[in-house]
């Protein structure tokens, strides 16, 4: 106060600012490190879901890069065990041991990695005289090891299984004819009749094997069983072991009873499909010339895809039900 009791007022501060008075209040701060957490958190998050993208993308393209990997060794191979690739290598070093000169040897390893660098790479040469080669030993083995594979199923489901691959190679045929079909995109749908020819016959396999396992079961064997388990129970006291015993002996018929029955109901279900791609596969067939969008052949395919992933869900189940009790074959 001055000297009159009024009070003095303090002038507005007209120099500048100490950094302590630029402080934000404790509520600002909050708010501004709760953004930067956000903003960090985002960005973590965006950068696992990139992670994430990338390893599916990774694991889809896995098996392409596996087999380009494997033709390019196929190649390499087929440059250098070739007859006449392996009469110069021979030649070369036979004339240089009979001349005791090792300029043919040296000359002879020179044009060798001169051919075995380029030659595996050239067009030219896999289109006349690799390619063809490669495919008929694919085909070779792939033949053979089918038939290994389908040795255990009965005669008829052999023929239907073969007969399956035969109108695969047909749709490939008749797809490579339509001009609405590029490559790629042919390649792409034709890797998905690949997966439900290897479905029909993982299925048949299975069937085959349910089969034989429920030939070896008698029905009306385990209905006896468990009449005469549940007469036991009932006769017997309570608290003796023999009761005891029956109860077990009864709880254990019931269930291979309970096996039985998801078997049944898999085996329906698996054979419905199965017919169901065979028939959808002379459909595509009859149809594939004609298609005007590649649409509708990949639009069959994936609806056959997930028809056969819902019965291999199934089978699994079956599968776990089995195992446990020791029902499943090794």
């Amino acid at each position: 106060m001055n000297g009159s009791g009024q009070k003095t007022r303090t002038p507005p501060r007209t120099g500048p600012r100490r950094s302590w008075d630029w402080a934000p209040s404790s509520s600002a701060a909050d708010a501004e490190k709760e953004a930067a957490a956000r903003q960090e958190t985002g960005s973590i998050a965006a950068r696992a879901a990139e992670l994430a993208a990338g390893s599916r993308l990774s694991a889809a393209a896995r098996p392409a890069l596996r087999d380009a990997a494997t033709r390019e060794t196929s190649y390499l191979k087929m440059a250098f065990a070739n007859p006449y690739n392996l009469s110069l290598v021979a030649g070369g070093i036979a004339l240089s041991v009979l001349t005791l000169n090792p300029l043919p040897a040296l000359l002879t390893a020179g044009l060798e990695t001169i051919w075995l660098v380029n030659a595996p790479g050239s067009r030219l040469l896999r289109r006349l005289l690799w390619d063809k080669r490669l495919a008929a030993e694919r085909a070779a083995q792939e033949h053979a090891a089918r038939a290994a594979l389908l040795a255990v199923l009965p005669p008829a489901e052999r023929d239907r299984v073969e007969s399956l691959y035969a109108r695969r190679a047909e749709i490939e045929a008749l797809a490579a004819q339509n001009p609405t079909f590029t490559g790629e995109l042919l390649r792409g749908e034709l890797a998905k009749t690949d997966r439900l020819v290897d479905a029909f016959v993982d299925m048949a396999l299975t069937c085959a094997r349910y089969q034989r396992y429920l030939a070896g079961v008698d029905p009306r064997a385990l209905e006896r069983d468990v009449e005469r388990y549940a007469a036991d129970v009932r006769k017997g006291p309570e608290g003796d072991p023999r009761t005891a015993i029956a109860q077990k002996n009864l709880a254990i018929v019931v269930k291979r009873q309970e096996r039985m029955k998801d078997i049944q109901g898999y085996l329906g279900v698996a054979r419905g499909q199965l017919d169901l791609i065979e028939n959808s596969f002379q459909l595509i067939a009859d149809q594939i010339v004609t298609m005007q969008s590649p649409r509708e052949l990949s639009g069959q395919l994936d609806e056959l895809l997930e028809g056969v992933e819902t019965i291999r869900e199934s089978a699994r189940d079956t599968e776990a039900l089995l195992d446990p009790a020791g029902l499943g074959e090794p």
